[in-house]
């Protein structure tokens, strides 16, 4: 029996079965990745007292009470589209670069608040504000 020394033989290490591990985690991660599609709408928060007196006196101004009712210059109008969009017409008088604003009730629905902003888009208004009234609490006797 013959018992020779054997040379040592050097440790071989196989990256195929990391490289493919790392390659389904790299797909796995591509494929579940959801990517953000911010919408393209730019809104401009309102700013107290950023009003100017003249822009306060060329504003043109609709009014939504709580039971849903549209008020153009104080006097109530139908809330159907085409009405709406004619007394907004007759309110602006053709200039549509004047700013709207709709002042609304805080009870009121939000239905008719877009209603109103769909006839004065329609129009053509280019400047639409939306005010708000608080809701006033009534103190009972």
């Amino acid at each position: 029996m013959r018992l020779g020394r054997r040379t040592p033989e050097e440790p071989q290490i196989n990256l195929t079965s990391l490289i493919d591990v790392v390659f389904l985690l790299l797909i796995f991660f591509m494929v579940t990745t959801t990517f953000v599609n911010n919408s393209g709408l730019e809104i401009r928060l309102p700013e107290a007292g950023s009003e100017t007196p003249a822009e306060a006196e060329n504003t043109l101004e609709v009014a939504v009470d709580a039971a849903d009712r549209v008020y153009v210059r104080g006097e109530p109008v139908a809330s159907d589209p085409q009405t709406l969009r004619r007394e907004l017409q007759k309110l602006a008088g053709g200039d549509f670069q004047r700013p709207l604003r709709i002042r609304a009730d805080g009870r009121a629905r939000h239905q008719a608040v877009v209603q109103v902003m769909d006839a004065a888009a329609a129009l053509g208004f280019e400047r639409v504000d939306i005010a708000t009234q608080p809701i006033v609490a009534v103190e009972e006797p």
